[in-house]
């Protein structure tokens, strides 16, 4: 008899050890195959990593060692639901599953199984919303805020007006590309820019048709919501027709050392949004290597160590962690529940002296949740590729998305999800 997926999930999990009834269940829905693995391998590693860090140095959270079970998805949102489903009995404290449309099926699952539900920098902009989405988050910035800072930046640019410029953005043809679209067209409205937008079938690897259409329009910039193989790509596609690399701006999940080597130096000068720091040039490392490299106890090779999406993996980690952590103080106890761990979701706040004590001075930007705000501030970077050093360079501080155009489209989104699933605002 053929197996199902969630099924030989189950196996593959009971053959390892399973966690103590007081160990801290953090499951990490991964894919580590297909054409997105470029991205999943290094995200799942850092993810994985820093828990080890805090198990091996601390001895846990508070006294009590972190599970991270992993879970295949392949990126894949049939099998993410499976994941979910196989691993929340194991007593799951939050979910991150790195996918939007994975995120986008699970928000009503989650709300009603009790279970927090995190994604920095993905999955439906709109919990932004406390009030609506009372178990996701998605501090400290989602795909409007990056789609607003790309456009700040862009004003920057062009020595603050963009009227009459063109900006062409190109997208995976899913719910993840297509975000930052509404966001979009209502900046255009109001700094006067044509918005062209093109998209890109999963899982990307025939553009040739979207870059002869930018060979034709010659737009002033282009924005690029990529994943995956799809990266690769489409900056070779833009070195091939000698489209201005410095014109072009990736989001968060495009602007990865995998994206731009294959291009060699016709990457050089290619842009993107980032919400955090790279590198190993963080406090953190040092206890890292003693502690998780050294005794052979990292989740992947240690070259990934450092990069973009090892960092994101690893800085979603950090404030899962955090979380927890702010959960056992308001509960007064070290074995919380997934209910305790959405509070310390909500009461989180995270200063800039508290990364240096973690070892990530100056990595990301401060923030502190409310009931109503589970988005955080918004801001991110621009980082841009030098291919002769190899390495991204930071070319801003963080930029403040436009909060005036952000509000109102996420408090209608919100509350029209609230129509439709019946519920009832709250911190009131």
């Amino acid at each position: 008899m053929k197996k199902t997926f969630a099924a030989l999930v189950v196996a593959a999990i009971t053959t390892t050890a399973l966690p103590a009834s007081a160990d801290l269940v953090v499951p990490n829905l991964s894919y580590r195959t297909g054409p997105f693995a470029a991205g999943g391998i290094p995200y799942a590693d850092g993810f994985n990593d820093y828990f080890t860090l805090l198990n091996e140095r601390d001895g846990g959270i508070g006294g009590e060692k972190v599970v991270v079970p992993e879970c295949e998805t392949a990126y894949n949102t049939e099998k993410g639901v499976e994941c979910y489903e196989s691993t929340k009995g194991m007593g799951a404290l939050a979910y991150n599953p790195l996918s939007t449309g994975i995120t986008y099926q699970l928000i009503p699952k989650m709300a009603a199984d009790g279970i927090t539900l995190y994604t920095p920098g993905y999955g439906r902009t709109s919990a932004a919303n406390g009030k609506v989405f009372e178990w996701v988050f998605n501090y400290p910035a989602n795909y409007w805020d990056g789609a607003s800072v790309a456009v700040k930046y862009l004003l920057d640019q062009s020595g603050g007006s963009l009227d009459g410029k063109k900006i062409t953005l190109l997208y995976h043809n899913s719910a993840y590309g297509k975000e930052p679209i509404r966001t979009l067209e209502e900046l255009a409205k109001k700094h006067g820019f044509k918005l062209t937008a093109l998209p890109i079938d999963s899982p990307g690897q025939e553009q040739k048709s979207q870059w002869l259409q930018v060979r034709r329009d010659k737009p002033d910039y282009v924005l690029f919501w990529g994943w995956g193989v799809m990266n690769q790509v489409a900056i070779q596609e833009a070195a091939n027709i000698k489209f201005p690399m410095d014109h072009f701006i990736g989001i968060w999940w495009s602007g990865s050392e995998n994206d731009v080597k294959p291009a060699g130096a016709g990457a050089n000068g290619y842009k993107a949004l980032t919400m955090h720091g790279v590198g190993t040039e963080y406090p953190i490392y040092a206890d890292m290597k003693k502690y998780v490299y050294d005794p052979g106890k990292a989740s992947g090779p240690a070259e990934a160590e450092g990069s973009v999406i090892y960092s994101r993996g690893m800085y979603a980690a950090v404030v899962i962690a955090e979380a927890i952590r702010k959960a056992q103080e308001l509960a007064g106890h070290a074995n919380v529940n997934a209910a305790e761990v959405r509070n310390g979701f909500e009461a989180l706040e995270i200063t800039d002296a508290r990364m240096a004590e973690l070892g990530l001075p100056n990595f990301g930007q401060p923030f502190a949740a409310t009931c109503a705000d589970h988005g955080g501030p918004g801001g991110a970077m621009i980082q841009q590729w030098d291919a002769a050093a190899g390495k991204w360079t930071l070319v801003t501080g963080f930029i403040a998305p436009d909060k005036e155009v952000l509000d109102p489209l996420i408090a209608a989104d919100s509350e029209a999800y609230a129509k439709e699933a019946g519920l009832t605002e709250r911190c009131k």
